[in-house]
């Protein structure tokens, strides 16, 4: 039997299972890969929005990497909830130390309550310190928006925040999510790369119940990844991965529930229920 490709999530927690790294768990096992997880925040949090953050010391965040790492390397990383600049160059030191491990960063600034998940001194520090090193970074228009000083309302202002992750902070990649944009039949992401610029379009799903997007869709591409594949098919892949995931919305909690993690797994036959 060949040992199973490795993804590991470092994030916060969601109690109700829609994001963080149980989002993340979920999203790797239906990708069929096996999936470790570091815990940054505990975050107390269900559909209806954030009650509590703890950050945990950056001790107890250095032990369980050195537990994974001194056991077995991950074929690829993401990372989602790091709240301060302390975790981040923690995670950096260990990225720098294992290039040859893909990187994908999910730049978590707010939940889709609009509570904020990150410390302000934190948000300065991202572009400096983590965003350089990613193979591909997965921020939405309000995260755009966030680390590139744009106010981004069309496909023009999409392409300028592109080409500032790509030339001037320096990821490989870059999948900026037009799921806000105003276009009611579709919702577009662009991925940039040093050379191309691809997008990636499906049908827009009416539903509130997008809780845990962003995490899913990155857990997919670093999943992805951890195969082999090449960025554009990972982006593909979790294109299509999340556009399932919100069709097929399992409507739990009273605010704004989960996306189903299981819906691809359904649609391919993974799954006989």
């Amino acid at each position: 039997m060949n040992k199973p490709k490795i993804a590991l999530t470092i994030a916060g927690t969601d109690p109700t299972g829609g994001a963080g790294v149980m989002a993340d768990l979920k999203s790797f096992h239906s990708c069929g890969v096996y999936g470790m997880a570091a815990i940054t925040s505990i975050v107390a949090q269900n559909t209806k929005g954030v009650q509590h953050i703890h950050n945990l010391d950056i001790e107890w965040l250095r032990e369980q990497l050195e537990s994974i790492y001194d056991d077995e390397l991950p074929q690829a990383l993401k990372t989602g909830m790091i709240a301060s600049k302390d975790m981040m160059l923690l995670v950096e030191s260990y990225i720098k130390d294992h290039p040859e491990i893909p990187y994908v960063i999910d730049p978590v600034m707010l939940a889709k309550s609009g509570d904020s998940l990150m410390e302000d001194e934190a948000k300065q520090h991202l572009q400096n310190i983590l965003l350089p090193h990613a193979m591909v970074a997965t921020p939405n228009l309000p995260e755009a928006e966030e680390i590139t000083n744009l106010n981004i309302t069309d496909e023009s202002s999409i392409y300028q925040a592109g080409k500032i992750f790509i030339k001037e902070i320096g990821s490989q990649g870059v999948v900026i999510k037009g799921g806000h944009m105003g276009d009611d039949e579709k919702a577009t992401d662009y991925l940039f790369t040093k050379d191309d610029v691809f997008t990636f379009e499906e049908p827009r799903c009416d539903t509130p119940h997008t809780h845990g997007t962003g995490c899913t869709f990155s857990a997919v591409i670093t999943a992805e990844l951890a195969k082999g594949r090449s960025i554009y098919d990972a982006v593909k892949k979790a294109k299509h991965f999340i556009s399932l995931s919100i069709k097929h919305t399992p409507e739990i909690g009273q605010g704004r529930g989960p996306v189903n993690h299981f819906a691809y797994m359904k649609e391919v036959g993974l799954d006989d229920e």
